[in-house]
């Protein structure tokens, strides 16, 4: 306890204040009683921290859960809600609390992957020591989406979001964060225009992502060889044109 507190516990009603220093009398302001802000503004803190993490694990199991019966639905179906909340084992309760519709959760898994395909590529580009060869890991990253198990779920899941309110035909949604990535690389290969030509170049190979995943067919190492080449060539300045002499 403080001796501020001990003063003020031990005065009796009609007391006089404590003098201050140099003989004056003064209620020092620590004296006073604090207000209850401080405290409430901690227990409210504490309990906000406790529901959203509740609520981070309530969006995170609806997310994984709609991913999975998408994929498992694939093309042939599009799901309901009441199949994602049987698949996380919540409520509908639950999943409206966090999403107004299932486009809402929909263009969720959409943002999540995307970020999730931007981080590996960036931990997989930062792995090589020249642009070229980060330009190789960030077409691997991208083509890689169409290999494997892996293709099945970018299918379902690009065949549903196209139907959403805020899809954009014909233009896959990580491609205009994807290019950031290449805009470092294209800069030291020479780009003059970095940022449009990692923009072009993203949507083409995007664009051809979305051609592997509906002709089902995996890029081949060839093929993968064959789109670096052509994001190298993007980067690369223009050649310049040999003045044309004077006519005489």
């Amino acid at each position: 306890m403080t001796q501020n507190a001990d003063r003020l516990l031990a005065a009796t009603p009609g007391s006089p204040p404590p003098e201050a220093p140099g003989g004056t009398s003064s209620a020092a302001p620590d004296t006073q009683p604090q207000p209850a802000g401080d405290v409430a503004a901690r227990t409210a803190a504490r309990t906000l921290a406790a529901r959203t993490a509740g609520y981070t694990n309530e969006v995170r199991r609806l997310l994984d859960a709609g991913l999975e019966v998408i994929r498992r639905n694939g093309i042939s179906s599009r799901p309901r809600v009441a199949d994602i909340v049987a698949e996380a084992g919540l409520s509908n309760d639950a999943f409206y609390r966090h999403f107004p519709s299932k486009d809402a959760l929909v263009t969720a898994l959409i943002e999540d992957g995307s970020e999730r395909l931007a981080s590996y590529a960036a931990h997989q580009m930062s792995k090589e020591p020249t642009p070229a060869g980060q330009v190789r890991r960030w077409v691997e990253a991208v083509l890689g989406q169409a290999r494997g198990e892996v293709a099945a779920s970018t299918l379902a899941v690009m065949w549903n979001g196209s139907s959403t309110r805020n899809a954009t035909p014909g233009l896959h949604p990580a491609a205009g964060s994807m290019s950031v990535l290449l805009c470092a690389p294209f800069t030291a290969l020479g780009s003059e225009h970095p940022e449009p030509d990692a923009t072009l170049a993203a949507y083409a190979v995007f664009g051809a992502l979305s051609d592997f995943l509906w002709r089902r067919t995996e890029p081949s190492d060839a093929e993968i060889d064959q789109v670096t080449a052509f994001c190298l060539r993007a980067a690369q300045p223009p050649i310049p044109q040999p003045s044309q002499g004077a006519r005489p």
